[in-house]
């Protein structure tokens, strides 16, 4: 089964180019359009979607604000961000805005198909902009004490945190730690829990800022 997905840019032009890359593969399809976040919200509320992409500038209503909103009223709906800004603020502010991947539209035609299927899958997808900007922010924070404080999780937590961070499944990580899948779940809410995070992408950069992975 196809996973359904919003399209939402102010650009007739854009959404067809977009439309057509993403059509042509089996497992992705367009269920909806929109022009603005506007009209992506209402989309959603009329027709179910897994994925929306949002263009991070868009009239009445920008994506970035569509995102806050649809992480508030359709919560399981994965985000998207589309944007020809390769700019360090924007992807931080995407992030915050329940963001999973961010896409520059000069490799669009390169980088859409692999970053939809990432975010479906609940992982980031993040360019090579954006990694360094990671990598900046981590150094940033550790220059200003800005680390979590010491010993929230447990070890067995850490351990499951780095396998998570460095994109191991859940049935990897119980064969991994000789655990069971559903004790790998219960540690995942629970790290989640403790560190007031809602995704992988969030955990990974705790695991950076951490120490727990490399950069």
């Amino acid at each position: 089964m196809s996973a359904k997905i919003l399209l939402a840019d102010d650009h007739a032009l854009v959404r067809a180019g977009l439309r057509m890359i993403i059509d042509a593969e089996p497992d992705l399809h367009v269920v909806a359009e929109a022009a603005d976040g506007y009209e992506a919200l209402s989309a959603l509320d009329r027709t179910p979607a897994d994925l929306a992409i949002l263009d991070i500038a868009m009239p009445r209503m920008t994506g970035l604000q569509a995102a806050r909103e649809i992480n508030r009223s359709h919560p399981h709906v994965r985000i998207l961000i589309l944007s020809m800004y390769d700019n360090e603020q924007y992807f931080f502010e995407a992030l915050k805005a329940g963001a999973s991947g961010y896409v520059l539209k000069s490799v669009a035609d390169r980088d859409l198909l692999e970053a939809c299927r990432a975010t479906l899958r609940g992982e980031p997808f993040l360019y090579a902009g954006a990694i360094t900007a990671l990598i900046r922010d981590y150094l940033h924070r550790a220059r200003q004490g800005g680390e979590m404080p010491d010993n929230i999780l447990t070890p067995r937590e850490e351990e499951v945190l780095k396998l998570i961070a460095e994109g191991y499944s859940t049935r990897e990580i119980a064969a991994t730690l000789t655990i069971s899948a559903k004790t790998v779940d219960r540690h995942r809410t629970n790290i989640l829990s403790k560190l007031g995070l809602r995704d992988r992408l969030a955990l990974t950069r705790y695991a950076i800022r951490a120490g727990l992975i490399e950069p």
